[in-house]
C-alpha cells in the first residue's frame, strides 16, 4: 500500500499560481497511476488531472485544461499538480490519489471510485 502526503496548499489571489506536491511512500510509485481530485463544500469530489505510471500520458479535466499540468518524478516519488492563472472557482480542497498497476482507462473520466489510495488533501483558496 503506498502512503501520499500532500502540500503545496494555500490562500492566493485570482490570476496567481501554486504547485501541488503529491509525495509518496511505500510501494515503489512507479507502479501506480495518479489522479489529482478536488472538493469543494457541499459538491462532489471531482477529478482534475491524471498521469500514466511513467508519465507518458496525461489527462486533464475541461474545466482546468490550458490553465493546470500534471507531472511526475518517479525518482523523488512525486507527483506536481501546476496551477496557472487561478480562478476563484478553484477552491477547493485538493486530493492526491494512486491506483496500482496504472491509470484507469476511462482516462479523463475517471472518478474517485476508480483510485484506493489517497491523502489528506490540501486546501486551496482563490480569493477575487
Amino acid at each position: 500500500q503506498v502512503q501520499l502526503v500532500e502540500s503545496g496548499g494555500g490562500l492566493v489571489q485570482a490570476g496567481d499560481s501554486l504547485r501541488l506536491s503529491c509525495a509518496a511512500s511505500g510501494l515503489p510509485f512507479s507502479h501506480y497511476g495518479v489522479g489529482w481530485f478536488r472538493q469543494a463544500p457541499v459538491k462532489e469530489r471531482e477529478f482534475v488531472a491524471g498521469i500514466t505510471r511513467n508519465g507518458d500520458s496525461t489527462y486533464i479535466a475541461d474545466s482546468v485544461k490550458g490553465r493546470f499540468t500534471i507531472s511526475r518524478d518517479n525518482a523523488r516519488n512525486t507527483v506536481y499538480l501546476q496551477m496557472n492563472s487561478l480562478k476563484p472557482e478553484d477552491t477547493a480542497v485538493y486530493y492526491c490519489a494512486a491506483r496500482f498497476g496504472g491509470f484507469p482507462g476511462n482516462g479523463a473520466a475517471a472518478t474517485h471510485f476508480d483510485f484506493r489510495s489517497w491523502g489528506q488533501g490540501t486546501q486551496v483558496t482563490v480569493s477575487s
